[in-house]
C-alpha cells in the first residue's frame, strides 16, 4: 500500500483524541461521521497548514448513518486509505442498533487496533460478558442480586431505557417493596418497560469516590501501563449532588440519569497504585484466557474506592477499547513513564509505529 497509515475512528466519543495522537506521531487521521454531525471534523478541527499549522483531522468520510460503515463500498474506501480502525464506544453503540457482534466482526474487513473479539465482552446481555471476566480474574465487584426479593441493602438497578435504546435507566432502592414502587412509577412514566425490567441488573451500590483506571497493554513492550485516571460528569446526577438539603424533597421522584456529560482528571493516592496494577494484571490474564490474544492497547476498569482500613478498589464497569476521556493525559501517570504527557490517542499511534517498524503489525491488529 503506497499511502501512509491512517488511524480511523467513528466521529464521536474520542475521535479527536485519536486524530490528535496520529498527528503527533506523523500519521494521517480519517474520521467517519454521519451526515449532520460532520462540522466538528470538517471545520472546527480540520487540519490546515496555512497561514499556520492547526487542527488534527486529515480526512472525513460522511455517511448517511453510522450503520453504513459495513457497506462494501465504505469498507473498500477504508482499505484503499490504508486505514487502521480504532473502535470506540460510539462505534459499538451505533453499530449494535443494526448488527450483532458476529456481523460486526465479520463485516469489518478493515484491520482493527485491538482485539475485535473482545468488544462484545463489554456488554452485560452477551453470554460472554464483563461479569464473566471479572469473576475469572477474581476482581472485587459489586454483589449482584438475582431477584428483587433478595434485596437487603442499598442497590442500583440498571435497566434498558425505554426511549433511548443505547442507554440504561438507573434507580436506587433498598428493599423489595421500594423496588416494586419505584419500578412501577418509572414504567408509568415511560422510562423503562416491563420487558426491560425483567433483564435489569440489580447490584449493590458501593459507597466511595469513583475512579477510572485507564490502562494500556503493549504487546510490543509486553508491559501494562497506567495512562491516566479520571472520573465522570453525568446528567442529571451532577445536578442532584449539588442540591442543598432543603430542595431534596422536590426531586425525590426525579429519575436518576447517568448520561455522559464529560470527564474530570482525578488522581489517586500513590499507595493504591500497586493495587490498581494488580487488578489490571489479573484482568489481562483473564481476558487472554477467555479470548486470545487477550487485551491489545487501551482498556479501563471503572472502580469505586471503598473505605478501609485498608481502602480497596471495587470494579463496577469495564471498557474494552479507548476510554471516553481525553483528559487522562492531565493526570501525571503517562509523564512518569514517558517523560511527558501522552494521550491515549497518541499512545495508540506510538504502538502502531513500534509494530510497523518491527514489521509485526499483526501483534496489535485483528
Amino acid at each position: 500500500m503506497s499511502k501512509e497509515i491512517a488511524l480511523c475512528c467513528i466521529g464521536s466519543h474520542s475521535a479527536l483524541d485519536v486524530a490528535a495522537g496520529a498527528r503527533a506521531q506523523g500519521l494521517r487521521s480519517l474520521i467517519v461521521t454521519a451526515r449532520g454531525r460532520e462540522r466538528t471534523y470538517t471545520e472546527s478541527f480540520r487540519r490546515r497548514e496555512q497561514p499556520v499549522p492547526r487542527g488534527c483531522v486529515d480526512e472525513v468520510i460522511e455517511l448517511e448513518r453510522f450503520t453504513d460503515m459495513l457497506d462494501a463500498a465504505v469498507q473498500d474506501r477504508l482499505l484503499a486509505e490504508n486505514a487502521i480502525f480504532v473502535p470506540n464506544r460510539s462505534f459499538e453503540v451505533y453499530m449494535r442498533q443494526a448488527f450483532s457482534y458476529d456481523e460486526i466482526e465479520r463485516g469489518m474487513r478493515v484491520p482493527l487496533f485491538g482485539n475485535r473479539r473482545l468488544l462484545r465482552f463489554e456488554e452485560r446481555d452477551e453470554s460472554k460478558n464483563q461479569y464473566a471476566l471479572l469473576r475469572k480474574a477474581d476482581i472485587l465487584h459489586p454483589v449482584q442480586f438475582p431477584s428483587p426479593e433478595e434485596i437487603d441493602r442499598l442497590v442500583m438497578v440498571k435497566a434498558p431505557h425505554a426511549r433511548v435504546s443505547f442507554e440504561r435507566a438507573f434507580f436506587l432502592c433498598s428493599s423489595p417493596r421500594e423496588y416494586r414502587e419505584t419500578a412501577a412509577r418509572l414504567i408509568d412514566e415511560g422510562t423503562i418497560t416491563e420487558e426491560g425490567l425483567a433483564s435489569a441488573v440489580i447490584e449493590e451500590y458501593v459507597l466511595g469516590p469513583a475512579i477510572n483506571l485507564n490502562f494500556f497493554y503493549s504487546p510490543m513492550l509486553r508491559e501494562l501501563e497506567l495512562l491516566g485516571t479520571d472520573t465522570r460528569r453525568q446528567t442529571n446526577l451532577e445536578g442532584l449532588r449539588n442540591l442543598p438539603p432543603s430542595a431534596l424533597d422536590a426531586v425525590r421522584t426525579v429519575p436518576m440519569r447517568l448520561e455522559e456529560a464529560g470527564h474530570i482528571a482525578a488522581t489517586m493516592t500513590e499507595s493504591m497504585l500497586e493495587s490498581a496494577f494488580a487488578m489490571g494484571e489479573a484482568f489481562l490474564a483473564a481476558a487472554s484466557e477467555a479470548m486470545a490474544p487477550g487485551v491489545i492497547g487501551p482498556f479501563a476498569l471503572q472502580c469505586t474506592i471503598v473505605a478501609g482500613p485498608p481502602k480497596a478498589l471495587v470494579c463496577y464497569d469495564v471498557s474494552l477499547r479507548i476510554p471516553g476521556s481525553p483528559g487522562t493525559r492531565f493526570t501525571p501517570y503517562s509523564a512518569y513513564r514517558w517523560g511527558r504527557d501522552v494521550s491515549v490517542g497518541e499512545r495508540i499511534a506510538m504502538e502502531v509505529l513500534f509494530a510497523r517498524d518491527a514489521k509485526c503489525l499483526d501483534r496489535v491488529l485483528t
